[in-house]
């Protein structure tokens, strides 16, 4: 089994100080596996709303979580909104009794009831699979190729892995997503996120993607923020400055787990992905991925000009803005865009993340950095 130990430390420290927790994110990342070193799944305080035997057990919810005492866990709590209302009376019990730690597959039903019913109770912790600063710098290329979902990354095979991703694409549209009130026809939806896959990199551009489709503008921005909120995409926002040039409006769109982006392009080796058109594109979204897992940032944008200049990705944290730029390259080096984009944005820092092993400075406040050691030392 490979340790989650960052990830394990946030829960811990989040259920020490806050009455309940949500663990969010997509189906088969991990989620199920982090709760049971907490609390046992066949313990009497375990929920699982998948199982029909706690379904009956919650039959009269009240009744069930009233009197349990330590840390009661449910799972799969999407498939019963009706329980946060109960949840918020049951957190502001003085003393207080219990802690919930409650698992989401990531819906907007989910979000929308928290953040209603347990306004000021509840800390939620996204979760994304495996992280590069789990598996370790040795296991990248392996990593980056299979995404972070456990059951891709530690398949026997590499065509294990293909066939796994390819099943998880199939159910999620066909399966997941109806289950959570969704109501779009899957093959529509599956060929559209096969065409998001192509503008993986690229400001998004509705017109286009709704040609393509024969649909209106209105539905595809409904498809790609539905992906967004169950964590298959990523829209990373444009970031505006008042610098008298004209600045990209439109946000960047990323496939969040670089295995699926490969699956969708139908990539099933590392040498069709060094070959492929979009590898370039898939290295910069995976290194965009990793670094908001492990610096875990305030904010976050990306920042362009029409001129030609950009940044991948603008971070404020605690005051300070932070640069990265994206590089699949042997050895980076300052370029045109980067200095403009650090002398217009006033960056603190700039980090040129890449594949190598080696960290070393390119002008002042800029350096290029291995991936696996930013990671790391976060």
């Amino acid at each position: 089994m490979i340790p989650r130990s960052h990830d394990l430390k946030l829960m811990r420290v989040a259920l020490k100080r806050s009455r309940v927790v949500a663990l969010l994110g997509p189906r088969q990342c991990g989620k199920t596996t982090l709760a049971r070193h907490f609390l046992a799944a066949n313990s009497l305080n375990y929920f699982d709303l998948e199982d029909p035997g706690s379904l009956a057990r919650l039959s009269e919810p009240e009744i069930a979580l009233r009197p349990l005492k330590g840390l009661v866990v449910i799972d799969e709590i999407q498939r019963r909104p009706d329980l946060f209302p109960l949840l918020r009376v049951l957190a502001d019990r003085k003393p207080l009794r219990a802690r919930f730690l409650i698992l989401g597959s990531g819906s907007p039903e989910v979000l929308k009831q928290s953040s209603e019913s347990l306004a000021g109770r509840m800390e939620t912790i996204l979760l994304e699979g495996f992280r590069l600063a789990d598996v370790g710098q040795a296991k990248q290329p392996r990593h980056w190729l299979r995404g972070g979902f456990p059951l891709s990354y530690t398949a026997r095979s590499q065509s294990d892995s293909v066939v796994w991703r390819q099943q998880f694409l199939n159910t999620f549209v066909e399966r997941d997503l109806p289950q959570l009130g969704v109501t779009i026809p899957a093959a529509a939806l599956r060929r559209f996120w096969s065409m998001v896959a192509h503008y993986h990199g690229q400001t998004w551009n509705a017109a286009e993607l709704a040609r393509a489709l024969a649909v209106g503008e209105s539905t595809v921005r409904r498809y790609l923020d539905l992906l967004t909120d169950v964590f298959m995409v990523r829209q990373l926002p444009p970031w505006f400055e008042n610098l008298g040039k004209r600045q990209v409006k439109s946000p960047k769109v990323y496939i969040r787990d670089s295995g699926l982006l490969h699956a969708l392009l139908g990539i099933s080796n590392q040498r069709e992905l060094e070959s492929h058109p979009k590898v370039g594109a898939s290295w910069e979204g995976y290194a965009v991925e990793e670094v908001l897992k492990a610096l875990r940032p305030d904010e976050a944008y990306f920042w362009g000009t029409h001129q030609g200049a950009e940044l991948d990705l603008l971070m404020f944290q605690r005051g300070r803005r932070i640069g990265v730029e994206c590089k699949r390259a042997d050895a980076p080096t300052m370029t045109p865009s980067m200095r403009i984009a650090l002398q217009n944005l006033k960056l603190d820092k700039l980090y040129v993340v890449y594949p190598g092993d080696k960290r070393y400075p390119i002008e002042r406040h800029a350096e290029v950095v291995p991936l696996a050691e930013l990671v790391q030392a976060t």
